[in-house]
């Protein structure tokens, strides 16, 4: 199996990208680690743990990283998310598995080391947790096997500015030191493709997991709501769990090789992914860049992990 490092922020779709990666069968979860975003790092915890609780996963251990962007006050999707970020399913529930001692930064550092060329990071918040680790191990890029991340968007609009995509705009500072890292392959899954990972009632229903399917229609009504006020469409996009998707398979995305930055430094464009597409920069691609999905096939995929036993 793959060994893997989830990077949290778990709201919602990071809490679907957990239940994705967890009963894929396919993926070895070293560490699930958590840092500020969707909500604070103290809940985005507490909602990992819940989800763990909820598959029975004692054996995946969670550690906190950053609070805080680099730079920047933390912003928090409330208005998505719900107030707990898992729009109020599991309210009720306190989970028997706790946090484990350890500061995740630090922890993608010691995995990664101890496994070197095996490491896949999957990376579905603010990427702070990750630039901390590249300040502290600079080596780290030639050590990780691959980082899959989930934020940005380069030939749309954002969905929390008019440019901007949330895990970009929340800390650009970190972004930025990602994707200068010199990482041997950095894929970025972005709005371009998870917008067409469209979740509706009737994926659910073929849910057949009484628990999973209950947690997973009361925890996406919120953010369906949202989205049907925004766009028009009743369902909720499965951006995060796109992600981990990509690592199980590939092939359900078509990629282009690019040079992209992200604005730290704009009045209006702050967190803005750029990519060359004419490569009128003349930089070197520094990411593979998904701009097709098959969604079919990946919310095929979505169900049929979810309904193994």
């Amino acid at each position: 199996m793959k060994k893997v490092i989830l990077d949290v922020d778990t709201g919602i779709d990071d809490a679907l990208g957990i239940l994705l990666a967890a009963k894929s069968g396919q993926l070895d979860i070293q560490a699930i680690t958590t840092v500020c975003g969707n909500v604070s790092l103290k809940q985005a915890t507490l909602n990992t743990c819940k989800i763990l609780d909820l598959l029975d996963r004692t054996d995946i251990p969670v550690y906190r990283g950053a609070e805080a962007p680099l730079i920047r006050k933390g912003l928090h999707e409330h208005r998505v998310h719900g107030e707990d970020g898992i729009g109020g399913a599991l309210s009720k529930v306190i989970p028997a598995i706790s946090e484990s001692e350890g500061f995740a930064p630090d922890i993608i550092i010691d995995t990664v080391m101890t496994h070197p060329g095996e490491v896949t990071l999957i990376c579905t918040g603010p990427l702070t947790n990750l630039a901390l680790a590249l300040l502290k191990c600079p080596e780290l890029t030639d050590r990780v096997d691959q980082v899959v991340f989930m934020g940005g968007v380069i030939h749309g609009c954002g969905n929390i500015t008019p440019v901007a995509e949330y895990n970009m705009y929340a800390d650009p500072e970190a972004a930025r030191i990602v994707f200068h890292a010199g990482f041997k392959r950095l894929v970025q899954v972005g709005l371009d493709v998870t917008r067409k990972a469209l979740l509706t009632a009737d994926h659910i229903a073929r849910l057949t997991h009484p628990a999973i399917r209950t947690y997973v229609a009361e925890s996406t009504a919120v953010y369906t709501k949202r989205y049907e006020e925004r766009n028009g469409v009743k369902a909720c996009a499965l951006h995060d769990p796109l992600a981990v998707g990509v690592v199980l398979n590939s092939r359900l995305v078509e990629t282009s090789l690019l040079y992209v930055d992200v604005e730290t430094s704009s009045r209006l464009c702050d967190g803005q992914t750029v990519g060359d597409v004419q490569n009128r920069l003349n930089h070197s691609p520094n990411m593979d860049v998904c701009e097709q999905v098959d969604s079919e096939a990946f919310l095929e995929l979505f169900i049929q992990v979810l309904n193994k036993e």
